[in-house]
Formats: structure tokens, sequence, C-alpha cells
């Protein structure tokens, strides 16, 4: 009997069985849609942090670990264990090898959003992805002392638009009951949509942050002491520090000269890393813990492999009037053999058919709903070479272990016919 004869024999047979063995898909179905989401998840967060910052050299702040400074400057991930002086900063300004400086300052919040202070020069060098720039859906960047400028994220979750006021608060904590209520801030501008933690910030001057803090000390404000938003105005709003602040290198091949000066300053403790650097270690650490869940995931297929193999070998006895009938037409104990490896292979292929389709739906409902919640942009593309790669295993493991009950059957159907 030639392969397509064989084919439409195995599909009868499977068609046959549809209620036993559609249990049996679905568990493989689900196993590889587990194992295929993990690993299409774990290159999706990969890139969307490697997209998040594009086109900045260095990553200047106090004296820390580079993944910690990483992630507070960039991430808003935690909090900076110091601050660094203005001078520091404006001693990096007047580098003549730096040709850019963007500074950046923490420790307020908006509704559980981080508050980041910094210049136009945020806006003109700031890039992300392939060297995107920011730019605005409505408005335009602060150019007042109390104006700000919401990520979209900010703005459409709590529902603002230009050009309403609100009130920030001191403090970085979801919750917080230290508001800075008398200066609010009128929004000039929301930013379009990044797929990055620039979404999920609030922008404002340097000097709006100097003047909501006249007054306070250790966090709190003292009766008295605080000032007005005009009279704020015409004071000196020059920070006395900043928290950190991104450079660009003139000359590419400088970096790691400015970088070494920079962490061995005389002004105070610096610590400047390579953003690329700092991702490298953050996925070094992680990597652990990715192949574990990984190999989890590929054992939970394997289980289900052998669960299909143990059905069919269950259900050897109940074809016996099947085998018969072929073995009456001339079919070789070969021919039968091949049967059980076909059938395998075939329900492998299904299970990954409706894998990549049980995949795209989960990805077209959960990704809007992950990225409003999470802040995990997954979007929904083309699988690269390594997912292809583990998808293709399985059907190139279901015929392996189709081997099993067709080598059983086979040896049987010798041992009775004398072969």
């Amino acid at each position: 009997m030639n392969l397509p004869v064989t084919l439409s024999l195995a599909l009868a047979s499977l068609w046959h069985r549809r209620g036993v063995l559609a249990l049996v898909t679905l568990t493989l179905t689900l196993s590889v849609t587990l194992l295929l989401g993990v690993q299409y998840v774990r290159t999706e967060v990969r890139q969307a942090f490697s997209n998040t910052i594009s086109g900045t050299d260095l990553i200047v702040g106090a004296r820390s670990g580079q993944l910690n400074l990483l992630l507070y400057s960039v991430f808003h991930m935690g909090d900076a264990t110091n601050n660094i002086k203005w001078q520091s900063y404006q001693s990096l300004r007047k580098d003549p090898r730096i040709e850019w400086t963007v500074p950046i300052s923490l420790g307020d919040s908006y509704r559980g959003y981080r508050v980041v202070g910094t210049n136009e020069s945020y806006l003109d060098h700031f890039r992300y992805g392939d060297g995107h720039a920011l730019s605005f859906t409505k408005g335009h960047w602060f150019a007042d002392t109390f104006e700000v400028v919401l990520g979209a994220d900010v703005a459409r979750k709590l529902n603002h638009k230009v050009p309403e006021e609100i009130v920030l608060s001191h403090g970085t904590g979801r919750v917080s009951f230290m508001n800075h209520d008398a200066h609010p801030f009128r929004i000039s501008g929301i930013l379009k949509a990044t797929g990055t933690p620039v979404d999920q910030a609030v922008y404002v001057s340097l000097e709006g942050l100097e003047a909501i803090h006249i007054g306070w000390e250790s966090g709190v404000a003292i009766p008295g002491q605080t000032v007005s938003s005009e009279k704020a105005r015409a004071l000196e709003l020059t920070p006395k520090s900043i928290t950190a602040a991104l450079v660009g290198i003139e000359r590419k091949v400088m970096t790691f000269q400015v970088q070494r000066q920079i962490n061995q300053s005389d002004l105070e403790p610096l610590t400047a890393i390579l953003p690329g650097v700092a991702l490298n270690e953050l996925w070094r650490i992680l990597g652990q813990f990715e192949r574990t869940l990984l190999g989890i995931t590929g054992f939970v297929v394997v289980t289900s492999l052998i669960g299909l193999v143990a059905v069919l070998l269950a259900l050897q006895a109940q074809r016996r009037q099947e085998i018969n009938i072929l073995r009456a037409v001339g079919a070789s104990p070969r021919l039968i053999g091949s049967l059980y490896v076909l059938e395998c292979t075939l329900l492998a292929l299904v299970s990954c058919l409706l894998a990549l389709a049980l995949g795209a739906l989960l990805i077209t409902v959960l990704g809007p709903w992950l990225a409003e919640n999470y802040g995990v942009v997954v979007r929904l593309r083309l699988l690269d070479s390594t997912e292809w790669l583990i998808l293709a295993a399985v059907p190139v493991a279901g015929l392996l272990v189709g081997f099993l009950p067709a080598w059983r059957a086979n040896r049987k159907l010798a041992q009775t016919s004398g072969f």
C-alpha cells in the first residue's frame, strides 16, 4: 500500500476513536501552548526591555550596582541609594567628550506612577526601540515650572486630558498621604504610546520639583515655610542634586575612557554604566530561571506524549477486528505498525496547529491586559526560528514515541502469523 492509502487509513482510524483521542489531543494542545507561550513571552519581554532605551552610551548615578542603577533610572523600579550633586552633573555637561546629557530626578509620584524631573534635553535625546524619538498625541513639552507631561498609559488609565490640573504626591508609594496640594500642575501634553516605561511616568521640570519641596524637611512640609506657586517662580530653583543622568558620547570610541574616569571621580562616588552591559547582566541572572521554566513546560509536553502512547496501547485490544480485516486484504505487520507511527504524528501535528490558534487568541485577548496592568507589551507576530524549532520538535517527538505501540503491534502480529 502507498502513502496516500496509509494516510487515509490512519485518518479513518483516528476519526473512529475521536471521542477518546480528542481528550488526549486537548491535553497535548494545552501542553504545547504552554511550552510555546513561555518561549514567546520570554522573547517578547527581552525585546521590550532591550527596546526601552537606545542611543544612550552611559547612565550615571550614585555609587551602586549597575543593575540597580539601570532599573531605577530607566525602568522606574526600585529607588536610588543616593543622589548625585548638581556640581557633578555640571562637570559632565562641560566635558568636551560628552555630546549631550539628560538629568533625571526621582522621588515623587502621582497616583502610583513615578514622577520624573528632567528638562527639554529628555525630549531631544531620549530614544527607544530603533532610535525612535518621543512624540505627542496632544499638547507639547512643558514650558512652565508648573506644567506636566503625561505618559500614554497614565493619561489613558486615569482619563486625563489637556489642560487639566493634577496634584503630585511625596514619595514613590502607590498610596501617599503627603500631597503637594499647594502646587497643582497643569497638563501641557500627552506622549504617544511607546510600549516602554515612558508610558507609565509623569514628567515635570527640575525647577517644578524644587518648587514643590520648598519648606519640606525629611519628607514633611514645615508649617509656614512653604510658598505659593507665584512666589516659587521668582526664587532660584536650580536643584542641589539629581538622581541620575543619561549621557551621549560624541566619539563612541571614547565611551570606556569616559566611563572609567567617571567611576574614579574625585567630586563624589559615582557609577557610570553601559545600558547594554547592564541588560546582559539582568538576562544572566534571569537565565537560569527561564531555562528551568522552559524545561518544566517541556517535561509537561513529554508527559502528554507519553499519555498519548498509553492510550494507543490501551486501544490495541479494541482494534483487533480492524487489524484482522487489514491483514485479510494483504496488509503486512510493518504496514500495521506504520499506522501507529502515523497516527501519533498526526495527532501531534493537529495539537501544534491548535496550539498556534489558541496562542494567537490568548495574545490577542490578554496582550492589552498585560500592557495595561503590568507594562509588559506582548504583540502578535510571526514565530522566530527558535520558536519554530520548538514547535517542530513536537511532531518529531510524536513520531518517535509512536514507534513503541508500532513495535508492540508488529511483534504480536509477527508472532501470530509466524513472521
